[in-house]
């Protein structure tokens, strides 16, 4: 018995000592994944932390990544708990938060450190509006809620630019919010409404709304709202033989009710992740580990793609990496190509026309 006390003990120094006997690139490739692993939003952490996992395992030859994978318990306690652990195991930079309350707690003690932090799933406007005044070293993989107004404005200026178009909203702050940016977008153009309203949402029949829509002469309209609204609206259309053509945001991605939308209802959004064809080598690899590549599975492998880039440029250009992150370099990722402007925003912009055939949005071709 105490052999094998003392053969477990050589063992468990022996594990703990790796990452200092290994090279010190790889000791430097300490990258911090934050993520709910516990409570109501597992299922999401565990995407993603798989995601990220498994993309430190598919670097190339000598560019290996220690992934630090943190429970961040979607909670501020849960998020500067995090924070501290990656300042305590020296990581490079810090990935992950899916939950705001946990992202706003960790930045501040992340920033003390210069540790950036990346994050894949994060949002709100207000984020940004902060590092105005206070210069918190966040960049997110996804687009702020204000650029899906101007970027369906832009495809819709495109598509709807010589036809009578309507723009309504639920009154909700966010339909009224998005009505107001795509609206805005669109008169930037040139391009005004002939008619725009704020509906009674939730009503299993919208013949009222669409009569105003036909008296108004609109055969196009934008819904700021629901899918089951966007599908009343289309079903009203159909009963009363009125050719509408309807769009709307991400929200129409949401599970379908009782009345399905039409097939042709457009939509403006990121694609999901998975099924975009740059993500085809980490949709194989995460499938090759049993794993699907759904949800934020994707993301959180684009998420370490760039982490191990700006990782390996900072080292080799001996710069800090924040600065690579702030430079408008290119990092090729799973999600595409991918920069970032100097308030930590994507430069691209990975918003794009989807058309609903009857089961599932579908890229609309150029």
């Amino acid at each position: 018995m105490k052999l094998l006390s003392l053969l477990q003990t050589m063992f468990m120094s022996l594990a703990l000592s790796f990452p200092a006997a290994s090279s010190a690139a790889s000791a430097d490739m300490r990258i911090g994944v934050a993520a709910p692993l516990s409570g109501s939003f597992a299922l999401l952490g565990h995407q993603l932390t798989d995601g990220a996992h498994i993309a430190t395992t598919m670097a190339p030859a000598g560019k290996a990544a220690t992934p630090i994978i943190v429970d961040d318990k979607c909670s501020a306690e849960g998020g500067a708990a995090a924070a501290e652990t990656f300042i305590k195991a020296g990581v490079r930079i810090a990935t992950g938060f899916l939950c705001i309350e946990a992202l706003e707690a960790a930045l501040p003690l992340l920033a003390e450190k210069n540790i950036p932090v990346l994050t894949p799933g994060i949002r709100e406007r207000g984020l940004t509006e902060r590092r105005a005044k206070e210069p918190l070293p966040v960049f997110r993989l996804i687009p702020p809620s204000h650029r899906e107004a101007a970027a369906a404005g832009e495809i819709l200026g495109r598509l709807w630019r010589d036809k009578p178009f309507a723009i309504i909203d639920d009154g909700t702050i966010r339909g009224r919010e998005l009505a107001l940016g795509v609206r805005i977008a669109l008169e930037e153009k040139g391009l005004k409404p002939v008619f725009t309203d704020t509906y009674r949402p939730g009503l299993e029949n919208q013949s009222a709304l669409v009569s105003r829509l036909r008296r108004a002469g609109a055969t196009q309209v934008f819904i700021g709202g629901e899918r089951d609204d966007a599908a009343a609206v289309a079903s009203a259309a159909a009963e009363l033989d009125y050719p509408l053509e309807i769009a709307g945001d991400e929200a129409l991605m949401a599970a379908p009710g009782a009345t399905d939308l039409a097939p042709g209802t457009l939509m403006i959004a990121t694609p999901e992740a998975e099924t975009l064809p740059s993500a085809a080598p980490a949709v194989a690899a995460i499938h090759s580990t049993g794993k699907p590549a759904e949800g934020y599975a994707v993301p959180g492998y684009a998420m370490l793609q760039i982490a191990m880039q700006a990782v390996t440029a900072a080292e080799a250009e001996k710069q800090p990496v924040l600065t690579v992150l702030r430079s408008s370099r290119t990092f090729d990722t799973a999600l595409g190509a991918i920069s970032f402007d100097e308030k930590g925003e994507r430069s691209d912009n990975p918003y794009r026309l989807l058309r609903y055939d009857g089961s599932h949005f579908v890229p609309e071709a150029k």
